[in-house]
């Protein structure tokens, strides 16, 4: 009988562990997973909070989000799957404003009447748009501001532009909102009602332990707190560890991004073109604050930010969604932020960036008090969401690398949509079956 194929993954995150779970299936292949942080679950990975666990970064689930569901279905965890009525509002003109409805978007007085009526049509247009072929070489942008105004643009799509993309907001192709829109339009109920919402009992943590458990009944080596440092294709093929350690492999996973994984390619290993397309992938970063107090502050889940100069973007009451059972009682709260990997907050302390962001807290809910804040916690990630521009098609790399046996799945490839768990949970098991069929002799 032949040794078992050596498959490598590199990368922890949902697309790293649905695709060694799928893989680990085959009795002829020997997985190992490495992961550079010391947990598992990549930007959905959680943190020990009030007895419980809850991620690092927002996150939540759709109606829509079917391969995921599945996989929840599979690991028999759709019992600890609760489904919540959403909030929506945005903070405009030093007030907050309701914004689920077309009431609440007739109420919506930063914006002309006219400009209302226009966004009304137009997000009924997009809903009804069933194909994104026709957006993708115009910027949001330029389409929003034709079929809107500058009204409506100055008021609710700027803002929400610049918050998300900072200095390449005027580059984001308008497929990707097309696909942002089609995804909330469709996580309502099917006989109507308000935006439902998924999130597990214990976390986002319940799916990512299950799927280690899983994999180490498989006999799936993992190792975290194992950054790599390079990949090596000389007589054999290994993936040289932070420590000094080496792992073998015949098939190698990347889920990370394309950047990171550019500079593990020695040189000459592919071809220049190829490694400019890894390169060309523009990448934000995120910073997250994340807050408990005995004070429920707002009357939303989700509040957008939407006053020029902002020091956020998002405000998110989380226990606003999913209740304060699982949380003592105490309520928890998100700010979060994208940034271009030089902005300053990246250097700043957490106490100076806490104290910044609870400054303008207090000036959309004045009865906020900081003091009554008894624990906080900040986490920043440096690759935390691609950027789209009307180009984007042409950089997006092939599953299949230049370098038989190599693969990259992560959610730069991922187009329109935007990345997420179910995304991730997608790709992982696209690519997963091309690694099987190859070691198969079937691809």
């Amino acid at each position: 009988m032949s040794a078992p194929k050596k498959i490598l993954i590199i990368g922890g995150g949902f697309t790293g562990l649905t695709a060694a779970y799928k893989l680990s299936r085959e009795s002829d292949f020997s997985v190992t997973l490495v992961e550079g942080s010391d947990h598992l679950g990549g930007l959905a990975a959680g943190f020990p909070l009030l007895g419980t666990s809850l991620e690092k970064t927002y996150h939540h689930l759709f109606l829509t989000d079917t391969c995921i569901l599945d996989l929840v279905k599979e690991l028999d965890l759709t019992g600890k799957l609760l489904w919540c009525e959403s909030s929506v509002g945005i903070y405009r003109d030093g007030r907050v404003y309701p914004f689920m409805s077309p009431l609440d978007l007739l109420r919506f007085k930063p914006c002309s009447l006219p400009g209302r009526l226009r966004f009304g049509l137009m997000a009924l247009y997009l809903q009804k748009k069933k194909t994104w072929r026709q957006f993708v070489a115009r910027t949001a942008n330029e389409w929003l501001t034709r079929a809107c105004g500058d009204d409506v643009m100055r008021t609710i799509w700027t803002p929400l532009l610049k918050g998300k993309f900072d200095r390449y907001w005027n580059s984001v192709s308008m497929a990707w909102l097309w696909a942002r829109i089609h995804t909330r339009a469709n996580s309502r109920p099917p006989g109507g009602g308000r935006e439902k919402l998924g999130y597990f009992r214990g976390g986002f943590a319940e799916i990512i332990g299950k799927l280690e458990s899983e994999l180490s009944r498989r006999k799936v080596r993992i190792l975290t707190g194992k950054a790599v440092a390079q990949l090596t294709f000389g007589p054999g093929r290994q993936a040289l560890l932070a420590d000094g350690q080496a792992v073998d492999f015949d098939q190698c996973l990347f889920t990370g991004s394309s950047a990171a994984f550019a500079r593990l390619l020695p040189a000459g290993v592919v071809p220049d073109d190829y490694r400019h397309k890894l390169e060309s992938i523009a990448y934000l970063g995120a910073i997250c604050l994340v807050f408990v107090t005995d004070q429920s502050i707002a009357d939303q889940y989700w509040l957008n930010i939407h006053e020029d100069g902002a020091p956020f973007l998002l405000f998110i009451q989380h226990t606003r969604l999913v209740g304060t059972e699982m949380y003592q009682g105490r309520h928890v709260y998100y700010i979060g932020s994208y940034q271009p990997h030089g902005s300053a907050l990246f250097g700043m302390s957490d106490d100076a960036l806490t104290g910044k962001w609870f400054d303008y807290l207090q000036r959309i809910y004045p009865q906020f008090e900081p003091a009554r804040v008894c624990e906080r916690h900040v986490f920043k990630f440096k690759a935390a969401q691609h950027v789209v521009d009307t180009r984007y098609e042409e950089k997006i790399p092939d599953y299949r690398t230049p370098v038989h046996g190599l693969f990259l799945a992560n959610f730069s490839q991922i187009f329109p949509e935007d990345r997420g768990t179910n995304f991730a949970v997608r790709e992982g098991i696209k690519v997963a079956g091309m690694i099987s069929r190859e070691l198969s002799g079937k691809a």
